[in-house]
């Protein structure tokens, strides 16, 4: 096949990939298994599951990296697929937190008279919204600040700042885990108290996650960094990176405003 031809058909430079479907089927393997864990409390299937998904994004994740860093693959055409993959995750991220929101303004607009007729319900102390929950809204803010900093370090080819503000940025996240891992230690209520422990608990135990999801993926870019994967014209990964960070950082916004401080 001539270069003329690779170059008249960008998307045919990425090969064709098992991992899609793999991670499909690990994923409604997991769901199986958390129902399995739900009414049995067999754990089994679900680890498995988690373990194949796991397995098959770090090989998934490898292979992208490997196209683009040392085969050359990623084209313009390429990218500008990879940043409308990642803008529709976002998206679909931002329906899934809605969906919580819904719920918990469905129930504390108008409370009804099995909570009392009262928004918190009767009996639920409610967290106190200018402690631990304004630090982690503080610590979220100013990470989205190194985060930027750093992707402005890239850009000007100033890789000890961006790794500088990538590292802060990274401790940043951890230190929000923490707080909140204390905050659930110290809760007065359990996700079983009523409809506000469950909406709670969910909405904030889900951003978690997406905070050490986006934790991950910060460190594994700051690994990519040491490596001098990214370059000030070539950094998708890094951008995806940063997209993510804002969007985790958002959510929080709306839930300290929706939750801690109006819902409380």
């Amino acid at each position: 096949m001539s270069m003329q031809h690779h170059m008249n058909h960008p998307y045919h430079m990425v090969t064709y990939s098992p991992w899609p479907i793999i991670a499909a089927m690990s994923i409604m393997i997991s769901m199986l298994g958390f129902i399995k864990f739900s009414y049995e409390f067999n754990e089994n299937l679900m680890l498995l599951a988690m373990l194949i998904l796991t397995l098959t994004t770090i090989q998934w994740w490898r292979d992208v990296v490997r196209e683009s860093t040392y085969q050359g693959f990623h084209t313009k055409e390429v990218i500008t697929g990879l940043r409308w993959g990642m803008i529709l995750f976002i998206i679909s991220e931002v329906f899934f937190f809605m969906s919580f929101f819904w719920t918990f303004y469905h129930s504390s607009l108008a409370p009804v008279i099995d909570l009392g007729s009262i928004w918190p319900p009767l009996g639920i102390v409610p967290f106190n919204a200018l402690q631990i929950p304004l630090l982690n809204t503080t610590v979220l803010l100013a990470s989205g600040i190194t985060i930027t900093w750093s992707h402005h370090g890239l850009l000007e080819n100033n890789y000890n700042q961006s790794i500088q503000g990538l590292i802060l940025t990274i401790i940043l996240g951890l230190y929000f885990t923490a707080l909140q891992l204390y905050e659930y230690m110290e809760a007065p209520f359990t996700i079983a108290d009523s409809v506000f422990g469950s909406t709670f608990f969910v909405a904030t135990g889900f951003h978690g996650l997406h905070v050490i999801i986006g934790t991950t993926f910060l460190i594994t870019c700051s690994m990519r960094m040491m490596f001098m994967h990214f370059t000030s014209n070539h950094h998708f990964g890094f951008e995806a990176a940063a997209w993510y960070w804002h969007f985790v950082d958002v959510v929080w916004l709306f839930l300290y405003i929706s939750i801690y401080w109006w819902g409380g």
